[in-house]
């Protein structure tokens, strides 16, 4: 007999009360929440406690029902991870992210991973007595069709669940195309790491516009737009331009000889229909140029409005149109297709900086976090927003380079038939709506029957009756189903699908309906034959998965880490590796047999290997070209061809004979305590601190630690290693029982040398954040010096735990080195 559900205590929540001293915990008292709520919420909340696990909630009666699932969830379902049910917690407790101090009860760090709303499939309430509960999710990371069943027996410690993707799902995909978990770590409500900050010290918003890869061309006739993706939540680790989503038709501008014709997405010509747009444009007193936008017709509360639009345009008051522009893909004789996103906005920005008109605006961008943004725009009833990479290209076809984030789903549908209102013969009383599969064939989606005013239903029913035909599109499969206000579903009535409509609606049925349909408005602007099923990855984020061959291979067996998971890893810690190698000439360590087998450094190319460059043979003359890794693509490649770590020189390609910055690897011998490890950090960084120098820790991923000191590159490589040399021999001397200044095994048994060796020409050290081919696969880590003493190892974090510790970190401990200008003085020093 399966053991009942967990009883509710007398007083609501006394358990998760009794638990808790809340004069030291930030958590939220238990109090009782909305018991009879409209949209019930789930949050599933990351929390490292003893162990990392993830925090599953469920709204109901006031309550939110909670298990600890120690893997968290998985869009596989053949995968079945535990879930223990646990005591209930708050509401309140959803937004709960912070710190659950030492000492108290869950003590650890604690994000908010997903949240959105569940449905329950059923009686909530009769599934958690029987112990299967069945559910949709809508979350910004999880969606689709969840279970929860109850494995517990009579007797048994705790209550064990197994939380599953239900098959046949549409959102499910098996673990080795995508596990969630891996590919989006991130709290869904902070940006990790300080990432921004990064950015910032690393200047890659520059004030003026980088326009090296413009082309010279002739202006093009035609253009067809760059068209975003939808998405289901804000990816994480990337660089966007985070703009609104208007509610209106897109639009490009072309400009020849001064003269402005406004062009649709499908190519229409529309400067006759936007005259007074068109002379606004002219106004700006360009010559020859594509601009892209989008137009819209403004409420009283400053909202697009599609129904006003749509009345504008083919009505009389189209000077109410206004046309917001945001990118500019051709400007003179210059194709700027290739020139990063955030170039041509500063471009398009400044071609419009003095213009006064009322219809022409720039579309601006917000600084806030994305989920932020998106929060925001939906509670003041904006349509959705965009989000478009920074450093991304024009490209004239849908791409995942832009993305769309909607407030509600919301998409177009061809009118497959209609029917009369009931008590209106000359009025639509519903219409009946198709799309297009991934065959091309034409589907039913259900019905929509409301949304319009009478004078719209009139219009409708006039445009449908011209294009009715005796025999429907597509074979019916059931009829519609009655709407309320009076409109019946009546005789179904059949057209040929060449009308488009936009549908805002709630959400999807495993038959492929629409559910909670509202008529939004025509689209006259989008054919009949290019309306399909739009369907949002749940967040897979903005890269492709990679292909991996022989993914299972085990790269090392002391972890069991694979081939696929070191690809994943690197794919995943992109946003912070890539700024320790851009265009820094880099060494790889490859091991085609895994670690255990015998290991290849390699420094020039012998093979192809998609995203890695070589540079210019004349930044070192005399040897084979030397490699970079600037990109993704190059990292994932890189890991595809079994490359384990990733070394880098001191210097980068602007000043390659001038590092900017010095590296002391502290390399304990063998029998040399981890204490004095941490202590010979210490005295190496109170030695640089005399000598007026800030330093950077971090672990090595190997035994020992590494100090690094940004300079601005002006000594040569020799005069680097003699300084770190003499610093080196200086340590040794003074405290020669914890220093030695020669390396080699036998010189440093029970003392640490401090190599300075790595200072060198053409010397390299592994970067941060890469791994090491080493039993663990440790990596190393960049860690603030007041970390310094919580540290046990320098091979603390390895390729299973890296990512999830940067998670759950709030600040970035080297956001400050990006920023570093400092110098040698006079080295060497005068004699």
């Amino acid at each position: 007999m399966a053991r009942a559900p967990q009883a509710s205590a007398e007083i609501p929540l006394a358990r998760y009360n009794a638990k808790r001293d809340f004069s030291g915990t930030a958590e939220p008292q238990g109090r009782l929440g909305r018991k009879k709520a409209k949209a019930l919420a789930f949050v599933v909340q990351k929390h490292w406690a003893s162990r990392l696990h993830y925090d599953f909630r469920l709204e109901l009666d006031g309550v939110m029902l909670s298990w600890a699932v120690p893997k968290g969830p998985s869009y596989d379902p053949a995968v079945k991870h535990m879930a223990v049910r646990v005591e209930d917690h708050p509401v309140s407790y959803n937004r709960f992210e912070g710190e659950i101090p030492k000492g108290h009860y869950g003590a650890g760090r604690v994000i908010i991973w997903d949240r959105g709303e569940w449905t329950p499939v059923g009686d909530p309430h009769e599934g958690l007595a029987q112990g299967k509960l069945v559910f949709q999710l809508h979350g910004e990371k999880l969606a689709g069709l969840w279970e929860l069943v109850r494995i517990a027996k009579p007797g048994d410690k705790q209550e064990a669940w197994l939380l599953l993707k239900k098959k046949g799902d549409a959102w499910a995909r098996p673990s080795s195309d995508y596990d969630v978990v891996t590919a989006l770590p991130d709290s869904v409500v902070q940006t990790p790491l300080g990432l921004a900050e990064e950015r910032e010290g690393r200047g890659e918003a520059p004030s003026a516009p980088d326009l090296a890869k413009a082309v010279k061309a002739a202006l093009p006739k035609t253009l067809e737009p760059q068209l975003a993706t939808l998405a289901a939540a804000v990816p994480p680790g990337v660089d966007w331009v985070v703009e609104n989503k208007f509610d209106g038709y897109r639009m490009l501008v072309r400009l020849s000889a001064g003269k402005a014709r406004l062009i649709t997405r499908n190519g229409n010509d529309w400067t006759a229909k936007l005259r007074h747009l068109a002379a606004e444009v002219e106004q700006l007193g360009i010559t020859r140029a594509w601009l892209d936008g989008e137009i819209v017709v403004l409420n009283e509360a400053g909202v697009p409005d599609f129904n006003r639009l749509q009345d504008a345009i083919s009505g009389a008051r189209n000077e109410d149109i206004v046309f917001y522009l945001f990118d500019v893909p051709f400007l003179g004789d210059r194709d700027l297709r290739a020139v990063p996103l955030q170039s041509r906005r500063a471009v398009l920005q400044g071609l419009l900086g003095g213009h006064e008109g009322p219809r022409i605006r720039f579309s601006d961008a917000f600084p806030a976090p994305p989920a932020e943004v998106l929060d925001a725009a939906c509670r003041i009833g904006l349509e959705g927003i965009i989000l478009k990479r920074a450093d991304s290209p024009y490209v004239n076809r849908r791409s995942d380079s832009w993305l769309k984030l909607k407030c509600q789903r919301r998409q177009e549908f061809i009118v497959l038939g209609f029917t009369d209102r009931s008590n209106s013969a000359n009025e639509v009383g519903a219409l009946l709506l198709g799309y297009h599969d991934e065959q091309g064939r034409l589907r039913h989606a259900g019905a929509v029957g409301t949304g319009w005013s009478s004078t719209q239903g009139r219009d409708l029913h006039r445009q449908l009756v011209k294009l009715e035909t005796k025999r429907p599109a597509v074979a019916p499969e059931a009829p519609p189903p009655s709407r309320r206000g009076g409109r019946s579903r009546g005789q179904e009535r059949w057209v040929k699908p060449q009308l488009v409509v936009e549908i805002a609606f709630g959400e999807w049925t495993p038959d492929g309906h629409i559910r909670h349909a509202s008529f939004r408005g025509l689209r006259e602007d989008k054919p009949a034959s290019a309306i399909t099923r739009e369907q949002a990855l749940p967040a897979l984020a903005a890269r492709s998965a990679p292909k991996v061959s022989h993914p299972e291979r085990v790269i090392d067996a002391a972890s069991g880490v694979t081939k696929l998971d070191l690809v994943r890893y690197y794919e995943s810690v992109a946003d912070w590796l890539l700024p320790h190698l851009r265009e820094r000439p880099v060494s790889l360590v490859r091991a085609p047999r895994g670690i255990a087998g015998q290991l290849f450094f390699q420094k020039h190319a012998d093979t192809a290997m998609p995203g890695i460059r070589q540079l210019d043979v004349e930044l070192w003359p005399e040897h084979e070209p030397l490699l970079v890794v600037d990109s993704v693509e190059g990292l994932v490649s890189a890991a595809q061809m079994n490359v384990v770590e990733f070394h880098t020189w001191n210097s980068t390609t602007a000043h390659i004979d001038q590092p900017d910055r010095i590296v002391f690897d502290l390399d304990p011998g063998e029998g040399v305590p981890w204490a004095h490890v941490q202590e010979a950090a210490v005295l190496t960084r109170t030695m640089l601190e005399e000598l007026g120098l800030h330093s950077w820790l971090k672990t090595s991923g190997g035994k020992g630690l590494h100090i690094v000191v940004p300079l601005k590159p002006k000594i040569d490589d020799a005069q680097a290693k003699d300084f770190a040399h003499t610093v080196v021999t200086h340590m040794a001397r003074t405290i020669p029982q914890r220093f030695v200044a020669k390396s080699g095994p036998a010189n440093r048994v029970g003392k640490i040398f401090i190599d300075y060796l790595r200072n060198g020409e053409g010397q390299t050290t592994v970067a941060a954040f890469s791994a090491r081919a080493r039993p663990g696969l440790g990596v190393s880590m960049p860690v603030a010096w007041e970390q310094l003493a919580e540290l046990k190892s320098g091979a603390q974090w390895t390729v299973k735990t890296a990512r999830d510790h940067l998670s759950l970190q709030r600040g970035d401990p080297w956001a400050d080195f990006w920023k570093s200008r400092q110098t040698v003085k006079r080295w060497p020093p005068k004699r």
